[in-house]
């Protein structure tokens, strides 16, 4: 046997949802390119695309959006849960316990009944964002903000995080940038997605599996350590020696490379658009100068080695300005990954074998039991 560590680069199943050309810096989702994605349609379109497999037609959309929206709220017993929480508590790991803690209520295991994998999409897709929102209120205190009916999907999530309700080009923004981060192949948190919906457990277990790999420093949370980053950095003129020490010391340079990118990230580059459409309406952030110039010294020094910007580069400054709390960069990742970890947990179910992968043994060989008193 070859150990390949972190089976990089072994294919493990076969999908129809997302297809990468890190070549070309390429992303599609069913064969939409995710460009076209983001400036067409809207996050719970997207979603049911990445699910079902097609884009709904207007009656399916329709009862998609109507169904979701009436099952934003959650049982109080998860909001007592979420309030024993402690305020220190970083909000994925809140997220993760609330996620399974849904299982609790809704779980049949009744994987071959479709009204029962409908409801589950639904449910997920529309109370992660809830439970999200209301763990943010109640650390800071108070009580959760009870979701308005008429407001849209992402409109909402803003609106339960601040109780007003969010700027037209704000709400279309952050409904996009869930579009951006919705689905993207067999990564960690997908993986793990895979592993577990292989055992045939319930979806809700799934996506808490999900939610643990991506709150991962080396999964999830990059975006956070961006901002960090830019803000170490001061200034525009620092860019360079900051790069050049960073370099000479081999520290990782957070929000540049990816495994499948050698180009610059194509979400990357719709996140700096979007960035840009905030800053014109709600003024500049000072950071983003500082990072268009780190972007820049990077490019001439990484870009030979096929080291460019990748998603969480600009989608930090993008959540800050649209007042999302640093710590819950990655909480929002999971509200808009949902949609492409239940979309991987359907194709599973669909040709479904249990992940037993093998392992290359190198412990003690065969020892004797010594008595207690002889060792």
């Amino acid at each position: 046997m070859v150990l390949k560590p972190g089976l990089e680069g072994v294919p493990v199943t076969k999908s129809g949802i997302c297809e990468i050309n890190g070549t070309e810096g390429r992303l599609s989702y069913r064969g939409y390119p995710i460009s076209e994605l983001a400036q067409k349609s809207s996050f719970l379109e997207t979603a049911f695309l990445l699910i079902w497999g097609e884009l709904p037609t207007e009656n399916e959309l329709e009862k998609f959006e109507k169904d979701v929206q009436m099952h934003r709220r959650v049982s109080f017993r998860i909001r007592d849960m979420l309030k024993c929480f402690p305020e220190s508590g970083h909000p994925m790991d809140a997220l993760q316990a609330s996620a399974a803690s849904l299982g609790l209520f809704y779980s049949r295991r009744a994987i071959d009944d479709p009204k029962y994998i409908y409801d589950a999409v639904v449910r997920l897709i529309a109370k992660i964002p809830t439970m999200v929102a209301a763990f943010e209120q109640i650390r800071k205190g108070d009580d959760p903000i009870q979701p308005q009916d008429d407001l849209p999907y992402s409109s909402n999530f803003l609106y339960m995080l601040t109780e007003r309700e969010p700027n037209p080009l704000a709400a279309r923004v952050f409904d996009r940038c869930l579009i951006l981060h919705a689905e993207h192949s067999l990564n960690a948190s997908t993986f793990s997605a895979r592993v577990t919906a292989s055992t045939l457990t319930d979806p809700y277990a799934v996506v808490a599996s999900a939610v643990g790999t991506l709150a991962g420093p080396l999964h999830g949370g990059a975006n956070e350590d961006v901002i960090a980053m830019l803000e170490e950095i001061g200034r525009p003129d620092e860019a360079s020696s900051f790069l050049n020490d960073a370099i000479a010391k081999k520290r990782k340079i957070m929000g540049f490379g990816h495994r499948e990118y050698r180009v610059k990230d194509p979400r990357a580059t719709i996140l700096q658009a979007f960035a840009e459409e905030l800053f014109t309406e709600f003024g500049k952030d000072e950071m983003y100068e500082v990072a268009k110039a780190l972007e820049e010294e990077a490019i001439s020094k990484l870009g030979p080695k096929g080291i460019f910007p990748n998603v969480d580069f600009y989608s930090g400054l993008v959540y800050r300005k649209l007042g999302i709390p640093r710590d819950l960069f990655t909480p929002v990742f999971a509200i808009s990954r949902v949609a492409g970890w239940l979309a991987h947990w359907r194709e599973q179910l669909g040709a479904n074998r249990i992940f037993r992968p093998s392992q290359i043994y190198e412990g003690a060989k065969i020892r004797n039991w010594q008595p207690l008193e002889n060792r």
